[in-house]
């Protein structure tokens, strides 16, 4: 069944890419801010039209990847876990986000380990996925489960190519004691490919062509998932398993390296 979600996301007027910070970055092609703002759009009423609630931030001038929301905090319970990013480019962003979330609400916990929200921590039932290897320090781990009171279990990447876990793995469903998942093995070394066969041994496994067109980028909500419109053979896997894809052209965005995903934050 799907699950009301309520969400954060940060349009795209500041978006561009001047500089190369993941493999998918090439600063040497002009990006139509224009299009990317009418895509994030798209998404955005996507959302609403199927219930969600969606809050927004404004850019700060400047900073061209604040439209990926998701990297922005991590929020469960009511508490926000500050993100403390990795990259010299993206630093400005973590407090920014931290204090949209304060006005929303939500009790606010700085870090003091590098961390890039819920690129790398995503809550699946009732523990925290923890990503780690190129953009989060596994000290983040422990800090974030004692500010957000939700035990986490490391998952280390090993591709550059999916430098976030969230490029990796997907939590399709996690509601009333049921956790489904689908995650690119290639992407995890080997101990954590075993941590999540462990965890999830009827996870969905996409194929490293899936990821690199970022299917595993997506946002669930139990039901419906959304999802870049570039994969339609992970759509139909999506659908063998029972869910409804609903996929959103983000092409534009996704020459930043982010995609459905990576434009959204979960406020739980």
């Amino acid at each position: 069944m799907a699950r009301p979600l309520r969400l954060l996301m940060c349009p795209p007027t500041e978006f561009t890419v001047r500089y190369e910070i993941n493999p998918w970055m090439d600063a040497s092609r002009p990006v139509d801010t224009a299009r990317a703002l009418t895509q994030w759009e798209t998404l955005r009423a996507s959302y609403v039209a199927a219930g969600h609630t969606v809050e927004t931030i404004d850019p700060l001038p400047g900073l061209p990847d604040m439209v990926y929301a998701a990297n922005g905090a991590t929020v469960v319970g009511g508490a926000a876990y500050e993100a403390r990013f990795f990259v010299a480019e993206r630093r400005e962003e973590g407090p920014a986000y931290l204090a949209r979330l304060a006005a929303l609400g939500y009790v606010t916990h700085p870090a003091e380990h590098v961390n890039e929200g819920e690129g790398d921590l995503l809550l699946a039932g009732d523990v925290l996925l923890a990503g780690t290897g190129w953009r989060t320090e596994r000290a983040a781990h422990a800090e974030a489960a004692r500010a957000l009171g939700v035990p986490a279990v490391t998952l280390e990447l090993v591709d550059a190519r999916f430098y976030h876990l969230d490029t990796a793995l997907t939590v399709l469903r996690a509601e009333g004691g049921s956790v489904d998942v689908a995650y690119f093995p290639g992407a995890f070394s080997a101990a954590s490919q075993e941590t999540l066969q462990r965890l999830f041994p009827d996870a969905l496994l996409a194929s490293e062509a899936d990821a690199a067109a970022f299917a595993l980028n997506a946002l669930s909500d139990g039901e419906r998932v959304w999802l870049g419109a570039g994969a339609p053979a992970w759509q139909e896997r999506l659908r063998e398993r029972g869910y409804t894809p609903v996929p959103v052209d983000v092409s534009e965005i996704l020459r930043g390296g982010g995609s459905v995903k990576c434009c959204t934050l979960v406020l739980r």
